[in-house]
């Protein structure tokens, strides 16, 4: 994998645009993950699902869609994490979806991924201000994780979204940039080793 796609990157992960051309590798470990996502992930897992999913995240302009690649394996994609219902103005806000693939589950890349979103969009090109999870009450590591990576909670929002065949209950979690802490040197933590590619399509 090139380095200069990476748009924010630590020492184990690189954020890059998702592409059309990512779809045999993405549906191939969606489909081995399968049960570790059920019941709270559907991400697509054929090719003519993975072309409209992508497409979407390229070209709308109210997301941003991320894959989680892993330096220490040339770049394999190990999860991805999408900025969804963007909204600029006054509000400067989106919505946070994500998933680990389960070979690279339980390693704390996500953990990084995350840190690493969050400071990307807080920065320009995004310049966004306040960023939100919404967690199903029994999802216990999307919880964990959203606690790790300084999310604080808001509330539950009763049948929030229809997912599995119902409406579920959804825990709101979010982070805002002041809540984002300062580097040990003190320098702007909204300023990530990162590159601005042009998008790719």
């Amino acid at each position: 994998m090139d380095e200069r796609s990476y748009l924010a990157r630590t020492d184990r992960i690189g954020l890059r645009h998702f592409t059309l051309a990512d779809e045999a590798e993405f549906t191939a470990r969606a489909r081995e993950s399968r049960e570790l996502h059920h019941p709270w992930l559907f991400p697509p897992d054929t090719p003519a699902t993975y072309r409209a999913y992508a497409k979407r995240l390229i070209e709308s302009p109210d997301k941003e869609g991320f894959l989680i690649c892993d330096r220490t394996d040339g770049g394999a994609v190990a999860g991805y994490v999408n900025i969804n219902n963007i909204v600029h103005g006054a509000f400067r806000s989106g919505a946070l979806g994500y998933g680990a693939f389960a070979h690279a589950a339980g390693r704390g890349l996500m953990t990084e991924a995350l840190d690493a979103l969050v400071r990307y969009a807080f920065a320009p090109p995004l310049n966004l201000h306040r960023l939100e999870i919404n967690v199903q009450p029994d999802n216990a590591r999307s919880l964990a994780l959203a606690r790790r990576a300084g999310f604080a909670r808001e509330g539950l929002s009763p049948r929030m979204l229809f997912v599995d065949g119902a409406w579920r209950d959804h825990e709101r979690w979010a982070v805002t940039a002041e809540m984002v802490p300062r580097r040990p040197d003190g320098t702007d933590p909204t300023g990530p080793t990162r590159r601005n590619p042009t998008r790719p399509t």
